[in-house]
C-alpha cells in the first residue's frame, strides 16, 4: 500500500492537468508491455507498425523507463506548470533539470542496483545528457503521439472537466473516491492500494498533488514516492478508449449504423457515432468533411434531442454522446436497457 497526508493546504494548492510529454513516457512503456492495457490496444498495433517501417532510437531514455524496477526517474516528466502545457515548454524544463535533481533522482531509482549505462553518463554530465533524451521524447511524440493528439487532448479535457462538476457536486470527499479503484481518501490520508504488501510512505513535494488523466497509462493509477517538483499522482481518464474508434463516421460492420442513419440522416448519425469521443465543433468539421457551420446546426439538434452533451472548457466547447445516443448507436445497449427497465 502506498500512503501518503494530504493535509488542508496541500489540498488547496492541488489541482488537474495533463501532458503530451507524459503520454509519451507512457507510449514508451505500453511498448514495453504492448498486452499490458487493452483499452490502448489498437494504438499498440498501430505504433508496432509504424516503428517496424522505421525504428526509433531510444538509447538515452528507454533504458531510464525500461528498467526491470518499479520506478522511472520523475525529472523526466515534470509536473506541469498549467493545465495543458506545450510539449515544447515541457521539454525545456527537462532539459533544464537542475543536476544535483538528476544525480538525487537516479540515485532514488537505481540504488544499489546495477546502473544501466545511459544512467551513468547522465550523472557524469546531466547538460548534454538530457538534451538528447529531449530529442529522443520529442522525436517519438511526434512520431506516435501528435498524430492523435487531437483526440486524446478532448478526452482528457472532458475528464478534468467531469472530475470539476464532481467537486461542485460533493466536495473533495466524492472527487478522491472516483479517480481509480484502488485509491481510497480518508481523514486526510490518501492510500493506494498495490500487489507489494509492504507499506510505503509518500513524501509530498511542494504546493499539494497535481492529479494527471492519462489515456495511454491506463489502466495504473500511480504516484511518485519522493520528487522534486510537484507530486504528481496518475489515473487513467474516463473514456480513453473512445480516442481509438477507427473514423469520425459509423464503423463499416456497425449493427446500428444503418438503422440510425434513417432515423437521423447519415450526416447526423456519422456525427454521432463520432461522438463516442469528445470532440470540438472545428474537429468534427475537419473529421467528416462538413462546415463548421453545418455541424454547429446538427449539435444543436442532436443536443436538444437529448443525444449529445456539450461542456465549456475555457474558450473550448466539447461534446460527446450521451447514454441515449450510445443506445441509438448500439443494438446491445437498447437491449440491455430494455431488459434492466
Amino acid at each position: 500500500m502506498i500512503r501518503f497526508e494530504i493535509g488542508v493546504a496541500d489540498l488547496a494548492a492541488s489541482r488537474f492537468a495533463f501532458s503530451p510529454l507524459d503520454e509519451t513516457v507512457m507510449a514508451i512503456r505500453l511498448l514495453a508491455e504492448p498486452g499490458k492495457s487493452a483499452v490502448n490496444a489498437p494504438w499498440v498495433q498501430w505504433a508496432q507498425a509504424e516503428l517496424a517501417d522505421c525504428p526509433q532510437s531510444l538509447a538515452r531514455v528507454w533504458p531510464l523507463v525500461i528498467n526491470g524496477l518499479p520506478y522511472y526517474p520523475e525529472f523526466l516528466i515534470p509536473a506541469p506548470a498549467v493545465r495543458c502545457p506545450a510539449l515544447g515548454a515541457e521539454l525545456d524544463r527537462l532539459r533544464a533539470t537542475p543536476a544535483e535533481a538528476v544525480r538525487a533522482s537516479l540515485g532514488r531509482v537505481f540504488g544499489g542496483t546495477a546502473w544501466p549505462a545511459s544512467a551513468v553518463e547522465l550523472a557524469a554530465c546531466p547538460g548534454p545528457a538530457l538534451a538528447e533524451i529531449a530529442a529522443e521524447l520529442a522525436d517519438l511524440h511526434d512520431r506516435l503521439i501528435a498524430p492523435h493528439w487531437q483526440r486524446m487532448h478532448a478526452v482528457l479535457d472532458a475528464d478534468v472537466a467531469y472530475r470539476g462538476g464532481l467537486l461542485a457536486d460533493g466536495g473533495a470527499r466524492a472527487l478522491l473516491h472516483d479517480l481509480h479503484s484502488d485509491l481510497r481518501w480518508d481523514e486526510g490520508v490518501l492510500t493506494i492500494s498495490e500487489p507489494d504488501p509492504r507499506l510505503h510512505e509518500v513524501v509530498l513535494g511542494p504546493d499539494g498533488v497535481v492529479f494527471m488523466p492519462s489515456v495511454l497509462g491506463w489502466p495504473d493509477v500511480s504516484v511518485r514516492k519522493e520528487t522534486s517538483t510537484q507530486t504528481t499522482l496518475h489515473y487513467p481518464a474516463r473514456g480513453a478508449a473512445t480516442v481509438w474508434y477507427a473514423d469520425a463516421g459509423a464503423a463499416p460492420n456497425d449493427p446500428g449504423a444503418a438503422a440510425t442513419a434513417e432515423l437521423l440522416g447519415t450526416v447526423r448519425a456519422r456525427l454521432l457515432s463520432a461522438l463516442r469521443s469528445p470532440a470540438t465543433t472545428t474537429a468534427l468539421a475537419r473529421a467528416l468533411g462538413v462546415t463548421p457551420g453545418a455541424v454547429s446546426q446538427h449539435l444543436a439538434v442532436l443536443h436538444r434531442a437529448g443525444l449529445a452533451d456539450r461542456t465549456r472548457v475555457g474558450r473550448t466547447v466539447l461534446y460527446q454522446a450521451t447514454d441515449l445516443g450510445l443506445a441509438l448507436l448500439d443494438p446491445s445497449r437498447r437491449r440491455a436497457g430494455a431488459a434492466a427497465s
